[in-house]
């Protein structure tokens, strides 16, 4: 495994390496307990930002992740200096292959494959990869494809609960899609809502996260940066989570990337 050290950039400087990582699988149990835990922390951040979008632009540092394993990269946020904050990520799942990486659905077809979280803060950062969904992607060519298209194949493949797709999309509210070509590669963003159970010390009877997603395709299958915070939080950390998904980018690959149809069913 190899690490390297992540330096500070501008919003605009997404394509600065920062670390290229390979661990083994970690319990799909385990990342549902964690997003249930999220619910029930209160947030520091409604306290420091008491009103919409506070913060400078400018201000906002970020870092660079690149994982070359799956050849991708993003930005994400480490510290807002006026407001002396600095954000507490964790890395939950180092980046690692499609094939040893945990299901999000029974069918094992959407896996994610790297993940960051900020537990204090209630953000969630992760990169998912998995097929298209033949259900609402028919053709294969991408020019056909709308963004509404790709969010619903996605969304559709995205649950640990044993049920059909559309009861997995019920639980998703799309509220937002549009789509850019970015060096002759089509990404689809697209914002959505997505309904939690309550927890013991968050009783609310509807709880959401807030999503923001960028999408690309590349041998086949789809890469998903997703970027999420409670539906409260979203005015304060909209933004800054926005700037996120508009950095992700499919990089060129390198000897160490390993696509996603070698040994698929392979666990290890």
């Amino acid at each position: 495994m190899q690490h390297k050290n992540c330096g500070l950039h501008d919003a605009s400087s997404y394509s600065q390496p920062c670390s290229s990582v390979a661990s083994e699988p970690t319990s799909q149990h385990g990342f549902w307990r964690r997003d249930f835990l999220l619910f029930g922390l209160s947030s520091s951040l409604l306290s420091l930002f008491p009103s919409s979008g506070s913060f400078a632009e400018g201000d906002l540092k970020m870092a660079s992740l690149v994982d070359e394993i799956n050849a991708y990269s993003y930005l994400y946020p480490i510290e807002l200096p006026s407001k002396k904050f600095l954000f507490k990520w964790v890395e939950s799942r180092k980046p690692e292959r499609y094939s040893s990486a945990a299901p999000l659905s029974p069918d094992a077809r959407l896996r994610i494959v790297s993940e960051r979280v900020d537990i204090i803060d209630n953000l969630i950062i992760s990169v998912t990869i998995g097929p298209p969904n033949s259900r609402f992607i028919k053709s294969k060519d991408k020019s056909t494809w709308t963004t509404k298209d790709v969010a619903d194949s996605v969304l559709s493949d995205k649950a640990a609960l044993r049920v059909t797709s559309s009861q997995r999309m019920s639980e998703s509210s799309v509220l937002d899609t549009h789509s850019s070509e970015i060096d002759g590669v089509p990404y689809w963003y697209y914002e959505y809502l997505v309904r939690k159970s309550p927890t013991k010390t968050a009783q609310e009877s509807n709880i959401f996260r807030h999503y923001v997603s960028s999408t690309a395709e590349r041998d086949g299958y789809l890469y998903t940066l997703n970027a999420s915070t409670l539906n409260k939080q979203w005015s304060t950390m909209g933004p800054v989570l926005e700037k996120t998904v508009a950095s992700f980018r499919l990089l060129p690959p390198t000897e160490e990337y390993v696509p996603p149809y070698k040994d698929p069913w392979r666990f290890w």
